[in-house]
C-alpha cells in the first residue's frame, strides 16, 4: 500500500473516530425537556430539522412518515384537546405549554401496503395487508424518524419532549382533519429551554430519570441468548 493511500485511511479512520465521538456526545446528552420559553422557533430552522429526520431508515424507502405541526395558538387546539382544564391547573410541568410548537408524528399503515405492492417488492407479500407484517414497519420507521427530530433538535439548541397522546385523540383528529388511517406515534413539544431560576416542580427530576441506566452486559446477548 504506498504512502498517500495509508495517509488517507489513516486520516478517515481519525475522522471516524471524530464523529463516533460527536455523536455519542450528543446522545448522551439529550434529556426530555419540560419547561420552555414561549419564543417561536423559526420556520426555516423547523424545515431543517424535519429534513434531517426524514433521512431516517424506511423499509422499502416507504416514507410513510407525516407530521401534524401547530405553532403558537394553534397549539392550544392539542392541550385543550388532551387535557381537561382541571388537570391543566394542577399539572406539574406548567411551563410545558409554553412550547412553542407540538408536533404530532403519524404512521401511514397503507402507504407500505401500497409500496410493497410495487413490481419489485410484491413477491414478498406485505402488500396484502397489515397483517402479513410479522413487525409493523410503519410503526418501526416513523419511530426512527421521530426519533431522529429529538436528536436534530438538540443539535439546533432547542428542548424537545416526546410523549403519548392519552386522552382526547378522536377531539384531536376532527378538529386537525387527520385521516382515521394514519396511526398516531405520539407528541413533540418543541421550543427553546426555560432556565431554571428556583426549585420549580418542573426542573426537578422526576422517578423515572432516576432509574439506573442499563450496562451494555444487561443489554447484549453474544451467539445466543
Amino acid at each position: 500500500m504506498d504512502d498517500g493511500r495509508v495517509a488517507r485511511q489513516t486520516r478517515q479512520e481519525a475522522l471516524s473516530r471524530v464523529a463516533v465521538s460527536d455523536l455519542h456526545r450528543l446522545v448522551a446528552s439529550r434529556r426530555m425537556v419540560r419547561a420552555f420559553e414561549p419564543k417561536p422557533i423559526d420556520r426555516a430552522l423547523l424545515t431543517q430539522l424535519v429534513d434531517t429526520a426524514s433521512r431516517s431508515p424506511s423499509a422499502g424507502k416507504t416514507q410513510g412518515w407525516s407530521l401534524v405541526v401547530l405553532e403558537g395558538a394553534s397549539t392550544e387546539t392539542f392541550w385543550s384537546a388532551t387535557m381537561t382544564a382541571e388537570t391543566r391547573s394542577t399539572f406539574r410541568w406548567q411551563h410545558l405549554f409554553a412550547a412553542p410548537v407540538i408536533a404530532l408524528s403519524f404512521a401511514d399503515p397503507q402507504a407500505y401496503l401500497d409500496r410493497y405492492a410495487e413490481s419489485d417488492k410484491k413477491k414478498t407479500g406485505l402488500g396484502a395487508s397489515t397483517s402479513a407484517w410479522p413487525t409493523p414497519y410503519w410503526t418501526v420507521d416513523a419511530s426512527f424518524a421521530t426519533m431522529t427530530l429529538l436528536l436534530a433538535a438538540h443539535d439546533a439548541g432547542l428542548g424537545a419532549l416526546f410523549f403519548g397522546v392519552f386522552r382526547g385523540e378522536r377531539e384531536l383528529r376532527t378538529a386537525l382533519s387527520i385521516p382515521d388511517s394514519l396511526q398516531l406515534i405520539g407528541a413533540l413539544a418543541l421550543g427553546y429551554e426555560r432556565s431554571s431560576t428556583d426549585n420549580e416542580p418542573a426542573f426537578t427530576a422526576g422517578a423515572s430519570a432516576r432509574r439506573p441506566r442499563a450496562s451494555v452486559d444487561q443489554i447484549v446477548h453474544y451467539n445466543a441468548w
